[in-house]
């Protein structure tokens, strides 16, 4: 069976205020073509279809526009939500759509009810789980505690008791949207921490043939059976190395694994470029640049007047200027930026506490106050999101 793997579409979204529309549709255009011209046999979509839980009217459109030519390939398609989406309503109508061959899963309830498909070897059992946000389905999964690796664990625990009870050679996929530890994230990922933790062990997915991960926007191999397809466009400067793709998922008769990278258009390749301005602006050999996007990393130790227009003059489609001059951490004149850079929100907490009584740091009950303050915010934060 052929599966086409892919995931965080993020409909709706903009890259530094430059609408993403267009490359979006081109996107789903190559995606229908891949799915005629592959001869796939299922689609896998795992989470993150549209960027926030109410999306633009424009890109609900454009997503029910895609299900409409996927329905008209006659290939199914299974997809789950993600921490961006409301399940509710990305859910809404799932019975009725399930009947053109689309398959939402976006009730935890539901995980170990797989979609079933028929090939000459027999059934392939493909199980949608939801992104499952601990402190809402805790309770209903049973799961020992309220992380995420408790509550993934209890929900695959399901998933492998309704497989068993499945005919011999069943083959199985997974559909998650989750950190997985050995998963290398960018920056324009939401933080899904919860007690300190975001990524749990790809173990919880042991007994499944594949996994097809949403989440981390780099494509990337966990493991043989564990994947990220990542996303299909770039949606922070951090992703100006990706190569962004799908992935072509060929489950043999005895759950073999074959897999290949399929590329996604790019609407325009995006550059960093670091230096002081002059430099920046008379160097030959960034002129292979004129046409990206481009974040400029100015270095001068005073910031140069009208930095923006002079590069724009080089570089038309520059998004992002930022302004990190040489000088050292200890600094008194580095940014509150550059001080900051690479701690957590727990240690610039810590390092606040420190600084107001002159040096005493928090013990580690006042740690467990801060952690359990901060991890409440984040959960807060993401509850509301996805039951919007």
């Amino acid at each position: 069976m052929r599966l086409l793997h892919t995931s965080d579409w993020h409909l709706g979204r903009s890259f530094h205020r430059v609408g993403l529309l267009d490359a979006q549709a081109a996107y789903l255009d190559h995606l229908v073509a891949t799915v005629r011209e592959r001869d796939v046999d299922a689609v896998l979509v795992s989470g993150d279809v549209y960027d926030r839980a109410v999306p633009p009217l424009a890109a609900v459109e454009l997503f029910d526009r895609a299900l409409h030519r996927l329905a008209d390939a006659g290939v199914p398609t299974v997809m789950i939500s993600g921490n961006h989406d409301s399940a509710r309503r990305l859910g809404v109508a799932a019975g009725l759509i399930q009947r053109a061959g689309i398959h939402l899963r976006t009730d935890p309830a539901g995980c170990a009810t797989p979609v079933l498909l028929p090939d000459p070897h027999g059934e392939v059992a493909i199980y949608g789980l939801p992104y499952l946000e601990p402190a809402l389905v805790r309770d209903e999964l049973k799961a020992a505690r309220a992380g995420h690796e408790a509550v993934l664990a209890a929900a695959m625990d399901k998933v492998r008791t309704d497989l068993a009870q499945r005919a011999a050679g069943t083959r199985s996929v997974v559909l998650a949207h989750a950190f997985v530890a050995g998963g290398e994230p960018s920056d324009s990922e939401r933080d899904i921490t919860v007690g300190g933790v975001a990524a749990v062990p790809a173990g919880v997915f042991d007994g499944v043939d594949y996994v097809a991960l949403g989440h981390l926007h780099g494509s990337q191999i966990v493991s043989e059976r564990v994947r990220y397809s990542g996303s299909p466009l770039a949606y922070s400067f951090s992703e100006a190395t990706h190569r962004k793709t799908m992935w072509l998922i060929d489950l043999g008769p005895g759950g073999e694994i074959g897999a290949e990278r399929i590329d996604c258009p790019v609407p325009r390749p995006l550059a960093r470029i670091r230096g002081r301005l002059d430099a920046l602006l008379d160097d030959a050999a960034l002129e292979r640049h004129r046409d990206s996007w481009v974040e400029a990393t100015l270095t001068d130790p005073v910031r140069p007047a009208e930095p923006m227009a002079r590069l724009a003059g080089r570089f038309p489609h520059t998004l992002s200027l930022v302004f990190d001059p040489e000088r050292g951490p200890d600094d008194p004149l580095a940014s509150y930026a550059q001080r900051l850079r690479g701690r957590t929100d727990e240690q610039i907490a810590e390092d606040f506490i420190a600084h107001v009584r002159s040096g005493a740091g928090p013990d580690e009950e006042e740690r467990g106050v801060l952690s359990g303050a901060i991890d409440h915010v984040r959960v807060q934060d993401g509850v509301r999101e996805v039951t919007r």
